[in-house]
């Protein structure tokens, strides 16, 4: 596959910014109802729950950049916004059918017009960080009994 043919990981990455972006509806600007965006950790976790793994530093950073500069998406403070053209992708695929949502976005990518390229960096530290916030948040908390004890008696 030549570089400027979309990848799976250029859909699985995009996919999980939308769907993480959706989870984060709570962050909302004050002057508008729009989400301001996701952290890598949403990111991650995301991409972990579509593909059961969390993707390499250099998979996100080259797919981020592919998709930076298609206009498909902006990072910004390292907050993940999804793009107006990148929002209208997303609303206007079609219908997944038998393939899953990555495979079908890759498919919508492919029609369109080649990845761009932007200059964009993901510092190994804060990937490491991320992950470890993500690996942290998905640790189950013990349950404890509303009375403060354990219950055995």
């Amino acid at each position: 596959m030549g570089d400027n043919a979309w990848r799976r990981t250029d859909a699985w990455i995009f996919v999980s910014l939308v769907i993480a972006s959706g989870a984060g509806r709570h962050r909302r600007s004050t002057t508008t109802r729009r989400p301001e965006g996701v952290r890598l950790a949403d990111v991650l976790s995301t991409a972990d729950h579509l593909d059961q793994s969390i993707p390499e530093r250099h998979d996100i950073e080259e797919a981020i950049r592919r998709l930076l500069g298609a206009g498909l998406v902006d990072v910004s403070d390292g907050w993940f916004r999804i793009t107006p053209d990148g929002e209208h992708l997303w609303r206007s695929r079609p219908s997944a059918g038998l393939a899953t949502t990555v495979d079908t976005v890759q498919g919508v990518l492919s029609r369109r017009r080649a990845p761009g390229t932007a200059d964009w960096h993901l510092d190994e530290r804060e990937h490491a960080a991320a992950v470890q916030e993500y690996l942290v948040r998905s640790i189950p908390m013990p349950r404890r009994s509303p009375e403060g004890h354990s219950g055995r008696g």
